[in-house]
């Protein structure tokens, strides 16, 4: 008996050690791919680091750098609270919100909310793909494997400088230049409730172009803001509010 529990010991410690070195190969033959996110616009800055003027990237678009430190804390608070909540604690796939997903299937027979991390959402921008089951299991492969290179900050780095507003305006800096005028360090309350809405659907959020549905998602972000915490009802209300 003792001889057989050593066999099986010694068989799942080779396979584990299989596996890792498995593991490890695919990811150096396999590394995240960034060279959507290396194409960026090209700036010129004054003196004192001030954008001066803007070119669209070597794809045709406007992708202009950006960091966490350089975005209003109060649109970063509502990103990871209305996106992913779990964002700082989960290793790419939040078990949780997958489960939810899947059970919400089961019962109504569809999909009732979705499971994708802001660590799964910056996959698909560096690699874009079809949405089907297996493309979605891919992006969840490939966003531990990001978790795994990068920190928390340098995803969200990516994700900010990628995500999609309407037309070729890539990333929060451009969205705020082109919709704001203003660099994105200090936004409103009604501002940063809008630049949340429009990666979810760039075309049809467009605030230049469908101005009513555009504040309608606004303003439901901000209710949903009110909801969880980030921002007292009064201060949604009063972001909501016409001027």
């Amino acid at each position: 008996m003792f001889k057989r529990w050593q066999r099986r010991i010694g068989v799942t410690a080779a396979a584990v050690v299989v596996a890792a070195v498995a593991i490890v190969a695919l990811d150096w033959l396999f590394p995240p791919n960034l060279q959507r996110l290396n194409r960026q616009s090209t700036l010129v800055l004054d003196r004192d680091g001030n954008l001066l003027q803007a070119f669209t990237a070597a794809d045709g678009a406007w992708r202009l750098p950006v960091s966490i430190d350089e975005v209003d804390p109060g649109y970063l608070r509502m990103l990871v609270a209305y996106e992913d909540k779990r964002f700082y604690s989960h290793w790419g796939v939040d078990p949780l919100a997958l489960g939810r997903a899947m059970a919400q299937l089961v019962e109504r027979g569809r999909i009732v909310s979705g499971a994708s991390t802001l660590t799964m959402q910056t996959m698909r921008l560096l690699e874009p793909r079809k949405r089907t089951v297996g493309a979605k299991l891919i992006e969840m492969v490939r966003a531990l494997q990001l978790e795994w290179h990068y920190e928390k900050r340098e995803i969200l780095d990516m994700y900010l400088t990628l995500a999609p507003y309407g037309g070729n305006l890539e990333g929060v800096r451009a969205a705020s230049l082109f919709y704001f005028g203003r660099e994105p360090s200090h936004l409103s309350d009604a501002e940063a409730a809008l630049l949340v809405s429009l990666p979810q659907s760039p075309e049809r959020l467009r605030p230049d172009r469908n101005g009513a549905v555009a504040r309608t998602q606004r303003d439901n972000i901000l209710q949903r803001m009110a909801e969880l915490g980030v921002m007292t009802s009064q201060a949604a209300a009063e972001a909501a509010a016409p001027y």
